[in-house]
C-alpha cells in the first residue's frame, strides 16, 4: 500500500504572505495526520521562504507519522537536518530564484558532494535518505554509489503535460524508471505536481511506488472546500446569527 505523505509548505507560504502567526504549518499537520496521512513532508529553503526553525522544532515534536525533511546541499541546512533527525532526508536541488523545484538533481555531476552530503545524514544517525531525480536512466544508475536507499521521482512534467499523448510519453517514462530504481535496489518514492486529476492515472501505471509526496494540490482543495464553513462562521460573528 502507498503511504501518503502531505507537504505542509504552502501554508507556511501563505502564512508569511501577510508575516502573519497563522495559518500555521504545524497545525495544519496535524489535522492531515488526524485525516490519515501517513506522515508530513517539509523543504527547509536556503531562504525560509516558508518554513523556518520554529516550524521544524515544532513538527519534529508533534509528528506521528513519517517526518520528510527535504533540503539542499546547503551545509548549514544539512546540520539543521541533523539535529533534527527526521525518519527521512530527501535531497533536493534548489536555486533561490526558482517558485518551485523545477527538476531532479543532477546525481552524475554532483555525484561527489551529494555522496558527501549522504555520508552526513547517515553518520547523524538518520535512517533513510532519498535523492529527487528525474526520471532518467543515467542518473538513476548513479543513485546506488551516493550510498543513499531511494529516490523520489520528478513527475512534475508528467503532471504538466498538455496532450493525453505526452502524458502517456511521460507516464512511460517514470513506469520505467521505477522498474530501474527497484531493480538497483531502491525504495521509489514520487512527488510534484500530483492532484486529485492526474494521480489515479499515475498509480496505475507506474509500478513499485512506496511512497507518495503531495501539498500543493491538497492545501488550495482545503481553502475551497472549505470556504463554505469558513465563510458561515464569520457571517455568523459579523450579523449576530
Amino acid at each position: 500500500m502507498t503511504r501518503l505523505l502531505i507537504n505542509v509548505d504552502h501554508v507556511a507560504t501563505l502564512r508569511n504572505a501577510r508575516r502573519e502567526s497563522f495559518p500555521d504549518p504545524v497545525a495544519a499537520a496535524v489535522f492531515a495526520e488526524k485525516a490519515g496521512a501517513d506522515g508530513i513532508v517539509f523543504h527547509l529553503r536556503e531562504d525560509r521562504r516558508h518554513i523556518n526553525e520554529r516550524d521544524v522544532a515544532l513538527l519534529k515534536q508533534i509528528v506521528r507519522g513519517k517526518l520528510d525533511f527535504e533540503l539542499s546541499t546547503d551545509p548549514d541546512v544539512v546540520r539543521i537536518c541533523c539535529a533534527t533527525q527526521p525518519h527521512l532526508a530527501t535531497l533536493v536541488p534548489e536555486r533561490r530564484e526558482e517558485v518551485t523545484t523545477e527538476g531532479g538533481l543532477d546525481v552524475q555531476r554532483g555525484q561527489e558532494l551529494i555522496t558527501s552530503t549522504v555520508a552526513r545524514l547517515r553518520d547523524a544517525g538518520i535512517p533513510e535518505v532519498a535523492l529527487f531525480v528525474d526520471p532518467v536512466e543515467a542518473q538513476l544508475e548513479a543513485v546506488p554509489d551516493t550510498g543513499a536507499d531511494a529516490i523520489e521521482l520528478h513527475t512534475g512534467d508528467y503532471a504538466k503535460a498538455g496532450t493525453p499523448a505526452e502524458r502517456q510519453r511521460h507516464l512511460e517514462r517514470l513506469a520505467r524508471a521505477a522498474s530501474q530504481a527497484h531493480r538497483l535496489g531502491l525504495t521509489v518514492h514520487a512527488g510534484h505536481g500530483l492532484d486529485y486529476h492526474n494521480y489515479p492515472l499515475f498509480a496505475e501505471a507506474v509500478p513499485h511506488l512506496a511512497e507518495v509526496s503531495i501539498g500543493f494540490a491538497v492545501v488550495a482543495h482545503a481553502v475551497m472546500g472549505g470556504m463554505d464553513e469558513a465563510v458561515r462562521t464569520m457571517r455568523y460573528l459579523v450579523k449576530g446569527y
